[in-house]
């Protein structure tokens, strides 16, 4: 436990550290075109994932991406951990992730997650906040890019239950793409406000897309069902 609370320190310290000399160096990128701040918020990523190798020796691959249809699409992602807020965009690139406004307020970081055309809506405002998410997403799709989308809204711990929320719903309805569920088992190694860091191979599963044009109640139950099912399954081989 000493040598894994000793990785973990390090790591946290490397990455608040790493951070803030690329948030400082970099700042001026802001003012460039998307392309140069997407390449930098990538270097930022590359940095974070490979000093998470080194120091806690937690690494990942990645199952089915075969069945990502062509042309943009609605990931539907499980979110049990920081990491995959750091990993999707190398992942998927090209994609545009939904998230919290008030993260867009963070100095240079938010700044960049904003330039770089993620998805802001604010949580607490009904019908409006669904308004903006799907009109953003339009544009989005326009873009030739895809949407990534955590259904429960937040980070949900193993073997805790979150319902999963109307957002991706809306998107469903409105868009009329195919919606692509995808798992895994990152709790187990990098858990929800936990401080260790576990050594080992962070599992990501690309499931079949659910085709456009299900009821709502049949879409969210067929998605639910085939996250958490896949995601158990990730998990049990991971604990063994």
């Amino acid at each position: 436990m000493f040598s894994l609370g000793l990785r973990s320190f390090l790591f946290n310290v490397g990455w608040y550290v790493g951070t803030t000399i690329i948030a400082i160096v970099g700042a001026p990128i802001l003012v460039l075109p998307r392309r140069y701040v997407v390449a930098w918020s990538l270097f930022w990523i590359d940095f974070c994932l490979g000093w998470l190798r080194l120091t806690c020796r937690l690494t990942h691959r990645v199952r089915g991406l075969e069945n990502l249809p062509a042309g943009p699409v609605i990931l539907a992602c499980k979110h049990q951990s920081s990491w995959e807020t750091l990993a999707f965009s190398k992942i998927f690139p090209q994609s545009a992730t939904v998230l919290k406004r008030e993260l867009l307020f963070i100095p240079v970081v938010g700044w960049a997650m904003a330039r770089v055309g993620n998805i802001a809506v604010e949580r607490g405002e009904g019908a409006k906040a669904l308004r903006s998410l799907v009109r953003q997403a339009k544009q989005t799709l326009a873009e030739g890019r895809s949407i990534l989308i955590f259904p429960e809204g937040t980070r949900v711990a193993i073997g805790a239950e979150k319902p999963y929320q109307v957002g991706t719903a809306a998107l469903y309805r409105q868009l009329g793409v195919p919606v692509v569920p995808v798992a895994l088992n990152s709790g187990v190694f990098w858990g929800r406000r936990k401080f260790i860091k576990w050594p080992g191979v962070i599992d990501v599963e690309v499931l079949p897309a659910i085709p456009p044009g299900l009821d709502r109640e049949t879409f969210m139950t067929t998605l639910r069902a085939r996250i958490e099912e896949a995601t158990d399954r990730l998990v049990k081989a991971a604990q063994r």
